[in-house]
């Protein structure tokens, strides 16, 4: 097994930025880059990039906590990494004893993937004020709905009309569910392989459109209930039998919430981070499609949650207008856009 470790260091006057990056190749599979700038207030930078068969959100946490730890002078982490895949592997024989729609093999006929020429990247701050109103344009029995239930549900709606997708068309959204603690006895503590899954919700465009907020939460709220012990066995019996599918991107919207994966708790040595999370939405292989929820302190010290979107920029105008229109009890000011900038400042 071949494994090549390197470290390039850059250092450029002009802009009196240094910049260290470091990886990781094992094979021909590069497992994880890391990329640490400094910058002229005294502050830094650590960027990641790593293969997510390696891990997910929560391993990645577990990753540079133990970094974070060992910087700080510890001999070992306060928790050690557990391998033991196997834990999740296929049963024998396999057998899908589930539905998991977030793999159906969706075509593309009616030309409404995203022209990628012209792409809108905004961020959207959501406080107290914003997911008060927002709690309040769903029928009372839901209002004790979880923050990201609720905040999912605005977003694929507004989303999907800013889209205007044929009225007759399926549209989907799936919400990331970490399912460490779905398994009985639960996966170790130090296990930072993927245990997570795509549960979909799935309805017509114009169901979604025309119905108030409170159908699309529905939809979401039994999404996220799907994913239980037996679900996972037979997502993992699922890869083996149909190959490891993708899930589908046509019409699809990914929402993955990095609020509570612990990415502020990161210490190397100089305290906590300002902001932990992506820098832009709907990038990568799967352009425009998935976004994340991010723990964030704006401006005026509001602790919330902020939210990167990416959007053909036609798409972006109906969005804001649409989120404007659930938001409108707010102030004026709430949900503002800066032309200086791609990205509405949302009181950031």
């Amino acid at each position: 097994m071949m494994m090549l470790v390197w470290i390039n260091v850059v250092v450029s006057d002009r802009t009196g930025v240094l910049s260290a990056s470091a990886g990781v190749r094992n094979g021909d599979v590069m497992a994880c880059v890391l990329q640490v700038t400094r910058l002229k207030c005294g502050g830094f930078i650590v960027a990641s990039r790593l293969n997510h068969t390696m891990s997910d959100a929560a391993g990645l946490v577990q990753f540079m906590k133990a970094v974070g730890e060992m910087a700080r002078g510890a001999d070992s982490p306060s928790v050690l990494p557990v391998w033991e895949r196997e834990l999740l592997d296929a049963r024998d024989p396999p057998r899908i004893t589930c539905i998991h729609r977030e793999y159906d093999q969706v075509e593309e006929t009616k030309g409404t993937l995203m022209a990628l020429d012209d792409m809108d990247h905004r961020s959207f701050f959501f406080g107290a004020a914003q997911m008060a109103a927002l709690r309040g344009r769903v029928p009372p029995h839901q209002r004790a709905s979880s923050t990201f239930e609720i905040l999912t549900a605005c977003l694929w709606r507004c989303r999907t009309i800013a889209l205007q997708p044929d009225p007759e068309e399926e549209v989907r959204v799936l919400c990331i569910v970490n399912a460490r603690t779905k398994f009985d006895p639960p996966l170790p503590a130090g296990y930072y392989g993927n245990a997570l899954a795509f549960p979909v919700a799935v309805t017509r465009a114009d169901r979604l459109c025309q119905n108030p907020l409170g159908y699309a939460l529905e939809l979401v709220k039994k999404a996220k209930a799907d994913v239980t012990e037996e679900y996972m066995r037979s997502l993992a019996d699922l890869m083996v039998i149909r190959g490891r599918p993708h899930f589908t991107v046509v019409r699809s919207f990914l929402v993955s919430d990095t609020t509570k994966a612990g990415f502020g708790d990161v210490d190397f040595g100089w305290g906590k981070a300002v902001y932990c999370g992506p820098a832009k939405g709907g990038v990568g292989a799967i352009p425009g499609v998935a976004s994340f929820y991010i723990p964030f302190r704006n401006r005026q010290g509001e602790n919330g949650i902020v939210v990167p979107v990416c959007l053909p920029a036609p798409a972006m105008q109906r969005f804001m207008q649409e989120l404007d229109a659930l938001l409108k009890e707010l102030a004026p000011t709430a949900v503002t856009t800066d032309k200086k900038s791609t990205f509405v400042r949302s009181s950031l």
